[in-house]
């Protein structure tokens, strides 16, 4: 039986989703995709998903990131809440 956590966002959080929504449709379900995986393996366990522990973030500021498709999602937990700190759009000129 997996553990099911509790997802839950900051109001940081839901200002950069909203901004990023209304020039981006594709973040919706994009979104969706990572509300299911964070709600069952925010820890990555499985080994399937693309999630980073960051170095160098202190608990609070988003130690963690999941990529999804050009977006990034930064997030804490704590016991079996989640709490998604910020939404953010890579740059296509980061990797050249």
């Amino acid at each position: 039986m997996t553990s099911r956590f509790v997802v839950r966002t900051t109001s940081a959080f839901d200002r950069s989703l909203r901004k990023l929504s209304s020039r981006h449709t594709e973040l919706a379900d994009l979104y969706a995709d990572v509300l299911i995986i964070l709600a069952t393996d925010p820890y990555n366990r499985s080994g399937t998903h693309s999630v980073k522990k960051l170095v160098d973030v202190r608990q609070g500021y988003g130690q963690y990131r999941i990529r999804a498709g050009r977006f990034r999602f930064r997030y804490d937990f704590e016991d079996q809440i989640v709490y998604l700190k910020f939404c953010s759009l890579r740059s296509e000129g980061t990797y050249r």
